[in-house]
């Protein structure tokens, strides 16, 4: 599966500390191999996987690629982006 990151999840990957990266990107190269399908409540086109207790992915897959939308890395602005929606 071809992974492909928007702009936001690449400036929110940028701004999140080296050990929280390499989690974030350990998830990414898993939901590649074998994507779960928690698809999110109200309406809301995508997928989430959690990565820790806070920290988050939003994506959508489409066909043969991998959309990663957001890389939250806490649950606060997890909850202001996914409020947006209800």
């Amino acid at each position: 599966m071809k992974v492909l990151f928007s702009q936001n999840a690449d400036a929110e990957l940028a701004r999140t500390d080296s050990e929280l990266r390499r989690i974030f990107i350990n998830h990414i190269e898993k939901i590649a191999s074998m994507p779960p399908r928690r698809h999110m409540k109200y309406g809301v086109p995508c997928h989430v996987e959690n990565v820790t207790k806070q920290a988050r992915i939003i994506y959508q897959t489409e066909g043969e690629n991998l959309h990663i939308l957001h890389c939250f890395p806490n649950h606060k602005d997890y909850e202001r982006w996914y409020n947006t929606y209800k």
